[in-house]
């Protein structure tokens, strides 16, 4: 259908987030904008959202791809902006602090090798 596995599309479609009829065979039937809708879902999942969180979306967000944000979820993606700025801000901390540690333990490797280097001229 999009691209995403069966069980993604039954998960969806049982969380409400899809709606399908059963067709007499038993096979699921959806509408027609329904891979649409899958994409959109698959957009805000890889932006960071949970499947709860998108459950919670307005109708809107779903049915139009690529749809600007309704005003109910604009405050949930700058929420959710935020939150990935912080992590961001914080891995960048962690960076720096990994860099300096390592700057810090080879000025120290060199001096320890100077330093045997030194002692085996003395001694030979």
């Amino acid at each position: 259908m999009s691209g995403v596995s069966v069980r993604a599309i039954r998960h969806y479609d049982e969380l409400g987030l899809l709606a399908s009829l059963r067709a007499g065979n038993g096979y699921r039937k959806f509408r027609a904008g329904a891979a649409v809708q899958v994409r959109q879902i698959q957009r805000f999942l890889s932006s960071g959202f949970t499947l709860e969180e998108i459950r919670r979306f307005p109708g809107c967000m779903l049915v139009i791809e690529g749809a600007l944000p309704c005003a109910q979820t604009s405050p949930a993606q700058r929420e959710r902006l935020a939150l990935i700025e912080a992590q961001i801000a914080d891995l960048e901390r962690r960076r720096a602090q990994l860099l300096q540690m390592l700057s810090h333990h080879g000025t120290e490797a060199a001096d320890a090798a100077e330093a045997d280097h030194g002692s085996r001229r003395s001694t030979a």
